[in-house]
């Protein structure tokens, strides 16, 4: 087998692998089965929920595990149709059965994004939370550019996006915004964006042209749906509202229709005024805390083993997830798995999808994932 052909097999076997581990392969195999069979029984139908439910997993479960076994045989008949090739030295024959091993390692890699996202909440919708760090102008300016990264991104991969909180900066950027995405696997994708993000650059603000460092935070949490149950007692809340900032109408800006509430337990903050209706942005506000408290109860289940959680609230501007360096080569890195990429258009926009692909892989690994990609 020429080394082309053998590297595009090592991808797709170290694809499968990971989604194997991630289905737990044995375990998924006997699940479809159980699933299968309740599928079969009549008196599953008499519940349209839970039987919603039921049918759902089971498509999930079967396409991960076809995807698979169909790559796998794919991948089997394409070395066959190489060596058969090699033995004939006959040219065309090769380079098709290699074409095939690109196209297979492609869709591997796709295929294995998708697999990884199984968690309890993945395919929900998702906030998006962004603030700028200390920095004054330059950090807002910072945070007003991963707000449009994101939201470009989530408008790239056909999510709907709502702005429901957006305080805008004295001078430029912003220092608070908060991003609604909908869609598959929302949460799934974005969750691996929280943390302090790292900006390197030439300012655009200083007369100088010196370089600055900026930082800002985002955290990612998803949308709670009617399967998960939150329970808050409302003496534990504290509930403020204020007049809306930014754009807006007569009514918008004019009136207390904006909300914000505080969890006095945890510190969790939470605001709304995206809409002209303070009883709807309260109930909204509701929604993103009951994410929020969601989100830290699973980062506490995740941890307990480990005992390496901590308070987001807690954790400082030092601990920097990614790190962006945009003079003068246009880089960008991502700390946490080593994922580098050189984009020549907007790189912010053109480099989040392989960073996410690398970070997933980690989070079902724990290995440091080295990805280079060009665009």
């Amino acid at each position: 087998m020429r080394a082309e052909g053998q590297a595009h097999i090592d991808r797709i076997e170290g694809a499968m692998a990971l989604v194997r581990r991630s289905l737990d392969w044995e375990r998924a195999l006997r699940r479809l089965d159980e699933l299968n069979a309740r599928v079969e029984d009549p008196d599953l139908w008499n519940d349209p929920k839970r039987a919603e439910a039921v049918m759902r997993e089971r498509r999930q479960l079967d396409a991960a595990i076809g995807t698979v076994k169909e790559i796998t045989a794919e991948m089997a008949d394409a070395i066959e149709f190489v060596e058969l090739g090699e033995a004939e030295s006959d040219d065309d024959t090769i380079a098709e059965g290699l074409a095939t091993l690109a196209r297979l390692a492609d869709r591997a890699d796709a295929d294995k994004v998708q697999a990884l996202l199984k968690g309890e909440a993945d395919s929900n919708d998702t906030f998006v939370e962004i603030h700028a760090g200390a920095g004054g102008t330059e950090s807002q300016d910072w945070a007003e550019m991963l707000f449009r990264m994101y939201a470009r991104w989530a408008e790239r991969k056909g999510y709907k996006v709502e702005t429901v909180e957006y305080q805008a900066g004295e001078q430029a950027g912003i220092k608070s915004a908060t991003l609604l995405l909908k869609g598959e696997n929302a949460y799934g994708y974005a969750k691996t964006e929280s943390g302090v993000h790292r900006l390197v650059r030439i300012s655009p603000y200083d007369s100088s042209a010196r370089r600055h460092t900026s930082f800002s935070s985002v955290w990612v949490y998803p949308v709670i749906d009617d399967n998960i149950e939150i329970e808050i007692n409302d003496s534990d809340l504290k509930i403020d509202t204020y007049r809306a900032s930014g754009a807006g109408g007569q009514h918008v800006n004019t009136t207390d229709s904006a909300v914000r509430i505080t969890h006095v337990p945890t510190g969790i903050v939470v605001a709304s005024q995206n809409d002209r209706s303070q009883h709807k942005n309260r109930a909204t506000a509701m929604g993103m805390l009951k994410a929020r408290l969601f989100e830290r109860e699973m980062a506490e289940r995740e941890a307990a083993a480990s005992g390496e959680y901590q308070e987001k609230s807690e954790i400082g501007w030092g601990h920097q997830i990614r790190s962006y360096v945009l003079q003068p080569y246009q880089l960008v890195k991502d700390l946490r798995t080593g994922t580098t990429s050189t984009a020549p258009g907007d790189v912010l926009d053109g480099a989040i999808d392989p960073f996410i692909a690398a970070a997933l892989a980690q989070r079902v690994t724990g290995e440091r994932v080295q990805v280079e990609d060009a665009d």
